[in-house]
């Protein structure tokens, strides 16, 4: 029996599976190639990210959003300190976080920029914490309780002059409270056998004893005035919450039986700058920041500040 072969027919076919198969494999490198380009920009993407975490950059569209809140505390640094890594590119700082405190870590270069007003002027690696009355205003961390002494000050002799005083004086005194810490090694008691186990364990055990020193510092401000009787309400920052002041420039004020002269004794806890909370986690947050380890000028001064009072008197 005679078979005829179609060599024609049998070499399409033959093509036809070569090229289902190269097509096939092409395919299989083109999902290679795109696989590899995903995975690629993907890991770009992640590692981006990972960046954008780390260096956190605040730019200055994020700034001047209506939803960004300037942060309580800023530090200055300087520009150079992140300039080439790029995600930073075209930022005016970096926001941090230390203790719970949010930072905003501010480059000497975008001080205009940011519009703030500090107090004294901004300078690199330095702090500032915002004004209570002014979230505009950012005083220096190392002054900002002298400097709040001094407007009360200033404060308490423009009410005198506002409400016609011919003279007043403001006697200052802090009391400072100071903390001992004496070590003591428990020795072995001989003296009687039944305390002889609880030495034993005891033995090597260090005691400590706080005691408290008590000192006393004070000054005083005398301002004279030529008085008047057309007394005028004076605008209250610091001593806003003052029930005594408030009563004195009522009482000045009213006109009838009008007060000659008072004594105020002003606690200066009612007129903090700050808790001494919030000076502890500013004194922990520089710490972290700055590296000043073991230092809490902020907390000392907020304590001294509480423990302190102003004796204002006035006389018309």
């Amino acid at each position: 029996m005679k078979i005829n072969i179609d060599t024609k027919k049998g070499k399409e076919a033959f093509l036809k599976v070569l090229q289902k198969t190269s097509d096939a494999g092409k395919k299989a490198v083109a999902d290679i190639q795109q696989g590899a380009k995903e995975l690629s920009a993907k890991t770009k993407n992640d590692s981006y990210l990972r960046r954008m975490k780390k260096y956190n950059p605040l730019f200055p569209d994020t700034y001047r959003s209506e939803t960004f809140n300037i942060p309580n505390m800023i530090m200055i640094r300087d520009d150079a300190e992140r300039r080439g890594v790029d995600v930073c590119e075209g930022a005016i700082g970096w926001l941090d976080n230390a203790n719970g405190i949010e930072v905003m870590c501010l480059y000497d270069e975008a001080v205009d920029f940011s519009g703030i007003n500090f107090v004294p002027v901004a300078s690199c690696d330095a702090f500032y914490y915002v004004d209570n009355y002014d979230r505009n205003r950012f005083i220096r961390t190392d002054c900002i309780f002298s400097k709040a002494h001094e407007e009360r000050l200033a404060e308490l002799q423009n009410i005198a002059n506002l409400l016609g005083a011919k003279k007043c004086s403001i006697e200052i005194s802090e009391t400072v409270v100071e903390s001992k810490r004496e070590q003591k090694s428990a020795s072995i008691t001989q003296s009687a056998k039944i305390k002889s186990i609880e030495a034993k364990g005891n033995e090597g055990r260090e005691e400590f004893n706080m005691n408290e020193c008590v000192n006393q510092r004070s000054g005083r401000v005398i301002a004279e005035f030529d008085g008047s009787n057309n007394p005028v309400r004076p605008t209250l920052k610091w001593f806003a919450q003052d029930d005594n002041v408030k009563r004195l420039i009522d009482m000045r004020c009213s006109g009838n039986n009008a007060i000659k002269s008072q004594t105020l004794e002003l606690s200066g806890s009612t007129s903090a700058t700050m808790s001494q909370k919030a000076a502890y986690n500013i004194d922990v947050a520089m710490s972290k920041l700055a590296g000043l380890k073991g230092k809490s000028e902020m907390e000392a001064k907020a304590t001294k500040e509480h423990h302190s009072k102003l004796i204002f008197t006035i006389e018309f």
